[in-house]
C-alpha cells in the first residue's frame, strides 16, 4: 500500500522505508550471498518502478499548468487575456474537416469559403519547458480552393470596459509555420453602428511575433464600445501546417509625451 506523502502516517512509512534500504546498503558488504541476492532482486524491481514514476512525474511537472495566464506584458497594462483554447482543455479537441463557422471553442471560430474543406483544426498540449501556455492550436491545410481563410478570436467584454482612444492593444503570439506564409491580424471594435478596424501584418522573422494596434487614429466612439474581436488571416494556406503555440492580448495606455 502506497501511503500519501501528505499525511503524517505516510511520511512516517516513507522515512522508515528509506532507512531500511540505507541500512541494507551499508550492510551489503557483509550480507550472506543468498540474502544479498534476494535484496538485489527486490531492489531491481523497485528501481524500475521508481524510474517509471520519476519520468512521468518529471514530464507532468515540466508542463505549463492548466489555466496559466502568465505572460510578459508592458508596464501599466490594465487588462490582459489568453484565450481558452490556449489556456485549458476545450470540449472539442479537433475538427476534421473544419467547415466554415465551426467552433473549436466559443472564443475561436474558423471562417473560409473553401468548397471542399481539407482543413484540420485541433488543440494540442504544449510539451516544451519553454512554453508558457498549456495548449497550442494547430491549423493544417491540404488542398484549398477558396479565396480566404481566417481564425476569429472573440475577445471578452472586459476588454471594452473604459476603452479609450489612447489605448494600445498588443497581440503577441508564438507561431510555427511549416512553409513561409503571411499572416495578417485585424482588430475589430464595434462601437454603435460602426466597426473600427486596424489591420497589421504579423512579423515572421522569428516564431515569437507581436503587433500593437493603435486606436488613436481610429474613429472610435469611446462612449459606445460594445464588442472586440481579432481576425487572423492566413495568406495562401494550402499545403501548410501552422502551429499557434501561444496567443495573448493585453491593453495599456500610450505614454504621454
Amino acid at each position: 500500500m502506497l501511503f500519501s506523502p501528505n499525511t503524517r502516517l505516510g511520511r512516517f512509512f516513507h522515512r522508515r522505508n528509506i532507512l531500511r534500504w540505507r541500512k541494507a546498503a551499508r550492510a551489503a558488504s557483509k550480507t550472506d550471498l543468498a540474502t544479498l541476492s534476494r535484496y538485489n532482486e527486490i531492489a531491481k524491481k523497485l528501481i524500475r518502478q521508481v524510474d517509471s514514476f520519476h519520468l512521468e512525474a518529471e514530464g507532468r511537472l515540466a508542463l505549463p499548468p492548466l489555466g496559466a495566464t502568465t505572460f510578459p506584458r508592458p508596464p501599466g497594462s490594465d487588462w490582459h487575456w489568453r484565450p481558452k483554447a490556449w489556456r485549458g482543455p476545450v470540449a472539442i479537441r479537433g475538427i476534421a474537416p473544419a467547415l466554415a463557422k465551426m467552433e473549436l471553442s466559443n472564443e475561436l471560430v474558423i471562417f473560409h469559403d473553401c468548397k471542399e474543406a481539407e482543413i484540420i483544426l485541433r488543440q494540442e498540449r504544449n510539451m516544451r519547458e519553454i512554453d508558457l501556455s498549456p495548449y497550442r492550436v494547430d491549423l493544417e491545410v491540404f488542398h484549398f480552393d477558396g479565396s480566404y481563410l481566417s481564425l476569429v478570436v472573440e475577445v471578452p467584454p472586459e476588454s471594452c470596459e473604459n476603452l479609450k482612444k489612447n489605448h494600445l492593444i498588443r497581440l503577441a503570439a508564438i507561431i510555427e509555420r511549416e512553409r513561409p506564409t503571411t499572416i495578417y491580424a485585424r482588430l475589430n471594435v464595434k462601437n454603435g453602428p460602426n466597426t473600427e478596424q486596424v489591420l497589421l501584418t504579423l512579423p515572421d522573422a522569428t516564431t515569437e511575433t507581436m503587433v500593437e494596434f493603435d486606436l488613436a487614429y481610429s474613429g472610435l466612439n469611446q462612449q459606445r464600445v460594445e464588442r472586440m474581436w481579432v481576425d487572423l488571416m492566413i495568406e495562401q494556406p494550402a499545403m501548410n501546417k501552422i502551429s499557434f503555440r501561444d496567443l495573448t492580448l493585453c491593453r495599456y495606455p500610450r505614454a504621454e509625451i
